[in-house]
Formats: structure tokens, C-alpha cells, sequence
């Protein structure tokens, strides 16, 4: 077989060898409250074209949009924010955990006021995906843009989520991109 044959088995295998090291990632008081999934090329440009229904706020979803689309497989990691570890350390904006707790919770772009270590284990977590990658040798981005799309087409619902395209080209698609 050609290698551009089975590319699409490539992308996907490394997909869930990211997944798995996202998932065994350092997750604070060891609490795991990530999401991640693995979103095939049949439903690429269904997420391409929401992207481009958010370009007139914001243009460069344009431009991400056609990056996409250039994808064989995206990995999608999210998280639950809305519960604290409870230290009391502040940096949600309240003064303690249970105040964070009784805070209204609000949808926008994402859902929040979150946990700022659940947020930094979705970081670490989204590094560690992005570290395989580079050691597997297959082209990513995170990406913000089209997490949103995702999140908005109900393909997954956690608080913050961030999508990261996977491809094998002979240049990574997802930088050098036409503003």
C-alpha cells in the first residue's frame, strides 16, 4: 500500500495515543474531569462550515476554517470546570470554593466561572497531546475556533474545550495561513 493509502488509519492511531497520554496527564489532587474525543474525517466539513457561520464576528474563523478542512482526523479534549479542588486559592475571582460554588454559572463562548486548576490540567493535558504528536511526527494546532464550532454543534458539551486538527502533509497545513 501506498502510505498516502492508509494515511487516514495513520492520523487515527496517533489520535488515540495523544488521547491517551491527555488522559494520563497530571490532573490536580489527582481528579480527572476531562473529556476527549476523536472526530473522524466525515465530520470535518460539517464543523468547517459552522466555523464560517461565526465569521462575521471575528474573520480569522474563516481562515481556521479552511485549515480544517485540510485535517484527516481531529482530537477534541474537555473539561468540567464548575468543581473546585477545593484550597481556596482565589484565582477564580471568589474568596473561597464554596462561594465559587454558589456563583451563577453562564454560557458564552464557553461556560464559567471555572476552577483555575481545571483549567490548567486542561492545559497540561492539551501539551501532553500536542508533545505525541510532534514525537509521532503528524502535523497539529490547538485550536479555539474550532472547538467552538464542535462545542455549538453539540459534539461535546464540557465547560472550555479545545480541538486540535491532526494531518500528514508535507507541511504542516494548520500554520502559515492566508489572513
Amino acid at each position: 500500500m501506498n502510505e498516502r493509502e492508509f494515511a487516514d488509519e495513520a492520523i487515527k492511531i496517533c489520535a488515540f495515543i495523544m488521547a491517551e497520554s491527555a488522559r494520563t496527564a497530571p490532573k490536580s489532587k489527582g481528579i480527572d474531569d476531562l473529556e476527549i474525543i476523536y472526530i473522524g474525517r466525515e465530520k470535518i466539513e460539517e464543523i468547517a462550515r459552522k466555523m464560517e457561520e461565526f465569521a462575521e464576528e471575528d474573520k480569522d474563523f474563516l481562515r481556521d476554517a479552511n485549515s480544517i478542512r485540510k485535517a484527516r482526523g481531529i482530537l477534541v479534549i474537555g473539561v468540567r470546570g464548575d468543581k473546585p479542588i477545593g484550597v481556596n486559592c482565589g484565582a477564580c475571582g471568589f474568596k473561597s470554593c464554596s462561594e465559587f460554588e454558589r456563583a451563577k454559572r453562564e454560557e458564552r463562548k464557553f461556560t464559567g466561572p471555572n476552577c483555575a486548576f481545571k483549567l490548567i490540567d486542561l492545559g497540561i493535558a492539551l501539551g501532553s497531546a500536542v508533545k505525541v504528536s510532534a514525537i509521532l511526527g503528524v502535523d497539529t494546532r490547538i485550536m479555539y475556533r474550532a472547538a467552538l464550532a464542535i462545542k455549538e454543534l453539540g459534539i461535546m458539551k464540557k465547560d472550555v474545550l479545545f480541538a486540535i486538527p491532526i494531518a500528514s502533509e508535507g507541511k504542516n497545513p494548520f500554520f502559515d495561513r492566508q489572513r
